[in-house]
C-alpha cells in the first residue's frame, strides 16, 4: 500500500478572511444590499449629528467644533473596533453635562486650559475603558437582566419623546432639564408653542410613518427629515415677517480634527484621575446599555469585551484628535438602527459623510429646521414602546415587572448609567430572595398497587396518606448561607407538625435536585442530624449530587451520617429504612403506604 501523500499546507486567508478575523464577521457579509442600505443610515446619521454635535458642546463648556470633531474620530474607531453592528459612538447630552460638571471648578470653562483639561481627561478615560475590555470584565453584562434593559428602553424611548417635543414646540424651554421638569415646563408655556414648528414636526413624523407604511424598504426617516425641511423653508418664505422663524442648525463649523497632545502637567493629570474613573463607568454604563438594547432588537450576538475595547480606543484615539468624552450615542443609535443599518459600515459612513456634507452644503444644512429632527425622533421613540412586551412581562413574572418598571423610572429620573445599575441591581435582589428560598416538597404516593407514582402531595388531591413515622421530602435549589435559615425553619416545622410526640422521627431527603451547599447550608444538615436523632429517629439521602458528597467528606458528615444512610434508589431506600420503624406505631397504622408495610399485613390490598 503507497504510503499517504503528506498534507498541503493550509493556503493563508486571503483578505476578507483576515478582516473578519481582525473587525468581525460582518465583513464576510458586505454586499450591494448591506451598503445601499448602510448608506442611507449613514445619510440620516450625518444630518442627524449636525446639530447635536453643536448642542453637546456647549453643554460640555467648549467651542461647537469639538462637537463635530467628537462625531467624526470616535464614531469610525468605535464601529470598527468595537462588537455591536448599529452602536454609533459621539458626544451625548449625559457625558457632556458631567464633563463640564467635573472641569469647572478647575478651569473657566471654554478657555484654553479648559479644553486640555478636557482633552487630557478623554485620553484618559480611554485608557481606563481599554483597560476594563482587555482585563474581560465584560461579564459583568450578564447581570443586566431582560427586565432591566426593557424599562431602560422604554424609560429611553420617554426621554427622546419628552425632549424632541421640547424643540417640536419651540415654546421657550431650556435645554438641560430632566423629563419631569421638562415636561411640566412644556405643559406650562403650551399657549406659546410656535404653530409651525408643531407642523414641520407633525409632518416629519407622518412622512416617516406613511413612506415606511407605503414601501416598507425605503429610508423612511430620511423622506421624513427631507420632506419637513423643505416645507419648513418653503413656508417661512410664504410667510416671512407673520411668523417667528423657526429654529435652525444654524452656522456649522469646520469639522476637520488635527493631532493634538493635550498640554497638562503631572500634577493636574493625578487631580484629574478619579475624575477620568467616574466619567468612565458613566460613559461604559451608556454604551454597554445602549449596545444590549440594540443586540436585543437586532437578534445580534454581542461580546461585551471588545464593544468595550472598541469604546477605549475610540477615546485614546480622540484624545489625541481634539475630541472629547464621547460613548454610545441613544439619540444616533436607535435612530441608526431604525433606519436600517446592517454593519459598522453606516456609523463610518455616517462621520465621512458629515465631513463631506459640512464642505459642500453647509449653507443649504444650516437650514434644517429642529423641529424636523424633533419629528424624526417622536418616530424613534414611539418605535421603542413595546407594550406587548409589558404585557407579557406582567403576565409571567410581576416582580420582574416590577423590577422593569422601576428601571424605566430610574431612566427617566436618574443618570442612564445610574438607571440601567439600578435594575440590575433589583434583578439580583430579586433572584436572591428566590435564591434564599428554595422549594422543599412533601412526597407521597398517588395510589397503591405496581403503578403507583411518587407525586407532590400539596399539588395532587387524590394523594395517599402520608405515613406517621416517615416523612419524603425532595428539596430544590442551592442551600448557601442566604437560605440556610429558611431551610432550617421549615425542617424544624416538619419536626413539630402535629406535635412532637406525633410527628414522623423519619427523614428521607431525595436530594437529586439539591444543587450545591456552602458552609452555612452543610450546618443545616449536621443540625438535622441531631436533631432527628435526639427524636429517636433518623436521617437519610436519596442520590445526593457529586460535589455536595464531596463537600460532606471533607467536612466528616459522612461519618456522622454512618453507613447505609445515602441511598441510589428510592426503593431501596424505603427497604432500608422500613425495618427501623417503631413496630408498635406499624401495628395500629391504618395507613400502610409502602409495600413493605402490605408485606407486613398479609391480608392488605397490594
Amino acid at each position: 500500500m503507497p504510503a499517504p501523500l503528506p498534507a498541503s499546507p493550509t493556503p493563508p486567508p486571503r483578505w476578507p478572511g483576515r478582516l473578519a478575523s481582525l473587525l468581525g464577521d460582518w465583513v464576510l457579509e458586505v454586499d450591494r444590499a448591506t451598503l445601499r442600505s448602510d448608506l442611507q443610515a449613514a445619510l440620516l446619521g450625518a444630518l442627524l449629528v449636525l446639530p447635536q454635535g453643536i448642542a453637546f458642546a456647549a453643554l460640555a463648556g467648549l467651542p461647537a467644533q469639538y462637537g463635530l470633531y467628537s462625531a467624526v474620530v470616535p464614531c469610525i474607531v468605535a464601529a470598527l473596533a468595537g462588537s455591536s453592528r448599529q452602536v454609533m459612538s459621539g458626544p451625548t447630552n449625559a457625558n457632556s453635562l458631567a464633563l463640564a460638571a467635573m472641569l469647572a471648578p478647575l478651569a473657566v470653562t471654554g478657555s484654553a486650559h479648559y479644553i486640555e483639561l478636557a482633552l487630557m481627561v478623554t485620553l484618559m478615560v480611554g485608557a481606563i475603558q481599554l483597560g476594563v475590555g482587555a482585563m474581560r470584565l465584560g461579564r459583568l453584562a450578564d447581570f443586566i437582566s431582560p427586565a432591566a434593559l426593557l424599562g431602560f428602553t422604554s424609560g429611553a424611548a420617554l426621554l427622546i419623546g419628552v425632549h424632541a417635543l421640547r424643540d417640536a414646540t419651540e415654546s421657550g424651554v431650556p435645554a438641560g432639564m430632566g423629563a419631569a421638569r421638562t415636561v411640566w415646563a412644556l405643559l406650562s408655556t403650551l399657549s406659546a408653542s410656535h404653530p409651525l414648528a408643531l407642523a414641520v414636526a407633525a409632518l416629519a413624523l407622518l412622512g416617516a410613518w406613511a413612506s415606511r407604511h407605503i414601501w416598507p424598504r425605503c429610508p423612511h426617516l430620511l423622506i421624513g427629515l427631507v420632506l419637513a425641511s423643505a416645507a419648513g423653508v418653503l413656508a417661512q418664505a410664504l410667510l416671512a415677517g407673520r411668523v417667528a422663524p423657526l429654529v435652525v442648525t444654524g452656522t456649522l463649523p469646520h469639522p476637520w480634527p488635527s493631532l493634538h497632545l493635550p498640554q497638562v502637567s503631572w500634577a493636574e493629570g493625578v487631580e484629574l484621575f478619579d475624575k477620568a474613573l467616574a466619567l468612565s463607568v458613566i460613559a461604559l454604563g451608556q454604551s454597554l446599555s445602549i449596545a444590549k438594547v440594540l443586540a436585543a432588537r437586532s437578534g445580534q450576538r454581542l461580546d461585551v469585551n471588545r464593544e468595550f475595547v472598541g469604546q477605549g480606543l475610540s477615546n485614546l484615539v480622540g484624545g489625541v484628535m481634539q475630541c472629547y468624552l464621547s460613548c454610545g450615542s441613544l439619540n444616533r443609535s436607535l435612530p441608526n438602527l431604525q433606519a436600517g443599518a446592517r454593519t459598522p459600515l453606516a456609523a463610518v459612513g455616517s462621520a465621512l459623510l458629515l465631513l463631506v456634507l459640512v464642505a459642500l452644503l453647509a449653507d443649504a444644512l444650516a437650514q434644517i429646521p429642529r423641529a424636523a429632527i424633533a419629528g424624526l425622533l417622536l418616530v424613534v421613540a414611539a418605535s421603542l414602546l413595546d407594550l406587548s412586551a409589558w404585557r407579557r412581562l406582567w403576565r409571567i413574572d410581576r416582580a420582574e415587572a416590577g423590577v422593569a418598571l422601576a428601571t424605566l423610572l430610574a431612566t427617566l429620573t436618574l443618570r442612564l448609567e445610574s438607571a440601567i445599575l439600578l435594575g440590575a441591581g433589583l434583578s439580583l435582589l430579586v433572584y436572591l430572595y428566590r435564591s434564599s428560598r428554595p422549594a422543599m416538597r412533601l412526597m407521597g404516593f398517588d395510589r397503591t398497587g405496581p403503578e403507583r407514582r411518587f407525586v407532590v402531595r400539596a399539588d395532587t388531591p387524590g394523594a395517599l396518606p402520608a405515613c406517621p413515622q416517615l416523612h419524603l421530602l425532595r428539596m430544590e435549589g442551592s442551600i448557601f448561607f442566604g437560605a440556610a435559615s429558611h431551610v432550617d425553619a421549615q425542617l424544624h416545622a416538619l419536626r413539630q407538625a402535629p406535635s412532637p410526640e406525633q410527628a414522623p422521627r423519619h427523614l428521607l431527603v431525595m436530594a437529586k435536585s439539591m444543587n450545591s451547599l456552602d458552609a452555612a447550608g452543610a450546618e443545616v444538615w449536621e443540625h438535622e442530624l441531631r436533631e432527628r436523632r435526639a427524636m429517636g429517629g433518623d436521617l437519610h439521602f436519596h442520590r445526593p449530587r457529586p460535589q455536595v458528597l464531596a463537600l460532606w467528606q471533607r467536612s466528616g458528615f459522612l461519618d456522622r451520617l454512618g453507613p447505609g444512610h445515602v441511598h441510589a434508589d428510592k426503593q431501596v431506600a424505603l427497604a432500608a429504612i422500613h425495618p427501623t420503624l417503631d413496630p408498635a406505631i406499624c401495628a395500629r397504622c391504618q395507613v400502610r403506604v409502602f409495600r413493605e408495610c402490605q408485606q407486613d399485613d398479609p391480608g392488605a390490598a397490594i
